[in-house]
């Protein structure tokens, strides 16, 4: 049986729970956090098992993963549009594998790198596919319902992964950090295939050409209400990644010196974002996405805008408490924002979820890094850089919206159906 005929078959198989549909759904987007977090901890005996001149040249097993990652989500989407997303997702989970078992037997710095950058490759599947598997199935505010419980795993899990690769170490090397990845993408695989469905609807499916795929990134960019939220995500994504390139030296070392309470501050700010990501779930049919989201990015300025204020009146260095309600709040209104915005982003390209995940995935991605690394860069041994980045940000975001919605903000539109596919 060809890989084509056995995706046509699985679509008869009988559907998941929807529980069991987010669980899987889930599982697929923090099989990508969880493989760059839980290394974090083994940047020490790495440097010294190939003897690097310094620790901070472990950080490129960072850099290359995401290289891999980003530049690979534009192929995944195209690929699955045209053979499906169940044997999409199976070669990317291959990818990663054969990523995951180079680097438990790399013998050289320079292979173990070659190694992460198969490995992103291979996870651009499961961001890519996970995002075209939900618009698959649900659109409108049900959409937006999904993408918020799955964030609320998504947000967990680089909480929690440091600690399961600092687990790992105890009982051995860093090699067993990449087996207990082997073991997550064989469970992943497993599970998908025995029972996801394929969701790509039939008359949607195309037959390749590179003219077809064009024509359809063509269309991603050209639809104002895609580029516009696109656009908002990437700088709202920018705001995440500016916070986690900065937080270490905030909290843990320059401006706070908490040491080894930052986890728990840090756990205490991304729990919020959890709990956010759940508040959305449960509001999201009720009240419409662009209400939702609209606050989100509208409050985002103000939380961002009293940062910046704090941040000014005590040179820099503001109360650890009061910053922190600061940024905790802006990061909550993140959380309200994000899977509304993606949502949005997705609908008017059902016909071609899998390119629109694509373009829209590398997009934001590359986008957000390179804002966040504009803010973390700019790091002056105080928090004004990161706060002003943020209002920056917040304004930038209030503009795009306005923009895509022609002037138009907390009024729903008629598209907003309230039930799934």
């Amino acid at each position: 049986m060809s890989i084509l005929t056995a995706a046509r078959t699985a679509r008869a198989a009988p559907s998941p729970t929807f529980l069991e549909f987010v669980g899987i759904i889930a599982f697929m987007m923090a099989l990508g956090s969880m493989s760059i977090d839980n290394l974090l901890p083994a940047f020490g005996p790495i440097a010294v098992d190939y003897a690097l001149p310094s620790v901070n040249e472990a950080q490129l097993i960072l850099t290359v993963y995401m290289i891999g990652f980003a530049t690979m989500q534009l192929f995944y989407g195209p690929i699955s549009d045209v053979i499906g997303r169940r044997p999409t997702l199976m070669i990317g989970l291959v990818v990663f594998a054969v990523g995951t078992v180079v680097a438990i037997f790399a013998p050289s710095f320079t292979i173990l790198l070659i190694a992460r950058a198969v490995q992103g490759m291979g996870a651009a599947a499961t961001r890519i596919l996970s995002v075209a598997i939900v618009r698959d199935r649900f659109h409108g505010r049900e959409m937006a319902r999904v993408m918020s419980i799955t964030m609320m795993i998504f947000i967990v899990v680089p909480v929690i992964a440091p600690s399961v690769g600092g687990f790992f170490l105890l009982f051995g090397t860093w090699h067993l950090i990449f087996v207990s990845m082997l073991v997550l993408v064989a469970m992943l695989a497993i599970w998908f295939w025995r029972r996801m469905p394929e969701t790509l609807h039939p008359e949607y499916r195309k037959p390749f050409s590179f003219a077809r795929v064009g024509a359809g990134m063509k269309r991603c960019v050209s639809e104002r209400v895609t580029l516009g939220y696109a656009t908002g995500m990437a700088l709202m994504y920018g705001s995440l990644m500016g916070y986690l390139g900065s937080a270490p030296q905030i909290f843990e070392t320059e401006v706070y010196g908490l040491g080894s309470l930052f986890p728990l501050v840090f756990g205490v700010i991304a729990a919020l974002m959890g709990v956010a990501s759940f508040v959305n779930s449960k509001l999201v049919r009720r009240l419409g996405m662009r209400r939702l989201s609209h606050v989100g990015v509208c409050g985002f300025i103000v939380f961002a805008a009293a940062m910046v204020v704090v941040a000014l009146v005590f040179h820099g260095k503001p109360p650890l408490l009061l910053f922190a309600l600061t940024l905790a709040g802006c990061q909550f209104l993140f959380s309200l924002t994000m899977p509304n915005f993606n949502t949005m982003a997705m609908e008017p390209l059902g016909d071609i979820a899998g390119t629109a995940s694509s373009v829209i995935g590398a997009y934001t991605t590359l986008v957000g890094a390179l804002i966040g690394m504009l803010i973390s860069q700019s790091f002056n041994g105080t928090v004004l850089p990161m706060a002003i980045g943020y209002l920056a940000i917040g304004v930038g975001g209030v503009a795009v919206t306005l923009w895509t919605e022609k002037g138009r903000l907390f009024r729903p539109h008629n598209p907003d159906p309230l039930p799934g596919r």
